[in-house]
This record gives structure tokens, sequence and C-alpha cells, in this order.
């Protein structure tokens, strides 16, 4: 959504609903949130722009909000595939043209892109790959695009620690970018060829996902 300000539409207040509501609110965005749990939906006023009470899969309920007026809905809704899929139909319906939605399972995934949803998340399957990859130990934080295109966070390898970049020479033999080194104590710094790498530093790289695990696996 960049840096622009919306008024965007949450159904559901849930863990990742609640989340993305909030942060959502502290950019800056206009949040209305939908709840169908009016004890949910209560004990969040105040949080954000607007907190209705509602059941989302009823189309009567979508209209009474003017869902249509919304440029961005997520459909957070994460106690029913039924429930989810026929609040995502009903934004679906009504033109809303960036639809966000939480996917249960890869079949839920699936229909809802069926049914027209522009972006479905699978979060738990998400964080599982991701902490593969942290397991190791070499990783810092790793983040994977659909592509195949990875960015890491990680500890410099021994070959790199003393030289700078353009003398290590990572790229050329690794097939990745270091994108910037953080320093203890210091500010990030977008990395150049004179950058120096210290054994206390910290490393973001990107490339491609084969590439960076072939690399981090170095001592």
């Amino acid at each position: 959504m960049g840096k622009k300000q919306h008024d965007v539409l949450i159904v559901g207040l849930g863990r990742f609903g609640a989340a993305a509501a909030i942060e959502l609110n502290r950019l800056g965005h206009r949040v209305t949130a939908l709840e169908k749990d009016p004890v949910k939906a209560e004990s969040f006023l105040g949080k954000v722009f607007k907190v209705v009470q509602g059941d989302a899969s009823l189309p009567r309920v979508m209209a009474d909000q003017k869902c249509q007026n919304f440029p961005v809905a997520i459909v957070a809704i994460a106690s029913s595939v039924e429930a989810s899929v026929l609040a995502a139909a009903n934004l679906v319906d009504a033109g809303v043209p960036d639809i966000w939605a939480k996917a249960l399972s890869p079949e839920h995934a699936r229909i809802l892109d069926r049914i027209g949803v522009h972006h479905v998340v699978l979060p738990e399957a998400e964080t599982g790959r991701r902490v593969a990859h942290l397991v190791g130990g070499s990783l810092l934080d790793y983040i994977e695009f659909d592509d195949g295109f990875a960015i890491v966070k990680m500890s410099p390898p021994s070959e790199a620690i003393g030289f700078t970049l353009g003398q290590s020479q990572i790229r050329s033999k690794y097939g990745v970018t270091i994108v910037g080194v953080k320093s203890p104590g210091l500010d990030f710094v977008h990395a150049t060829p004179e950058t120096k790498v210290t054994s206390h530093d910290t490393l973001i790289v990107s490339g491609p996902s084969s590439l960076i695990e072939r690399f981090a696996a170095r001592p």
C-alpha cells in the first residue's frame, strides 16, 4: 500500500486481524474493524477509527458498512473457512479494488484465489518456512518472495571479515549482493565496494534463495 493513507476495512479481530488493525492505525491509515463477536468488538473500541459489531458473511451487513467505498479490505477471519469465503465474496461482489485475505489452509487459499481475492496470505505456512531457514543458526532473519528471491540478515562469513566488499568480491563469487551493513551501536548503512566488514557486523544480503543458502553455509 506504499506510503499513501487509506481507509481500510478489516474483517475479523483475531490475532492476525487485530495486529494488522493496530499497525495500520499506527501508520496513519483510517481503519474500520468489523467483528462478529460483540465482546471482542467492544474490547477494541478506541484502538482504531471505527469498530462495528456484525457478521461480514451477510451481504446486508457489508452493504450497511458501504464496503464498496473502501479501497482496501482485509479478511482476517480465523474461526471458519465458510465465513471467510462468504465475507471475501461479499467484498469481491462489491468491487473493492484491493482485497487481502488470510487463508487457513492451501485448499482455503485456492478458493479465495478463485473467487477473486487479490492477495492471499498463509501466515502459518510462511512462518514455518521462515523458521526452517533460521534453525541452522547461520541466518538471523529470512524473507523469501514468490519468485525464489530472498533477503536475509546474517553474520559475515570469515572470508569477508577484514576486507572491503570490493576486495572480497562476494557478488562475483556467490551471485548474491550485500546491500547493507549494520555495525554495533551505529546506524544501518548501504553497502558500497569500499565498505569494510568486521566480525561484529550484521549483513543484509539479497539474491536467489538457493545462492543465499550456499553463501550462508560458508564458515
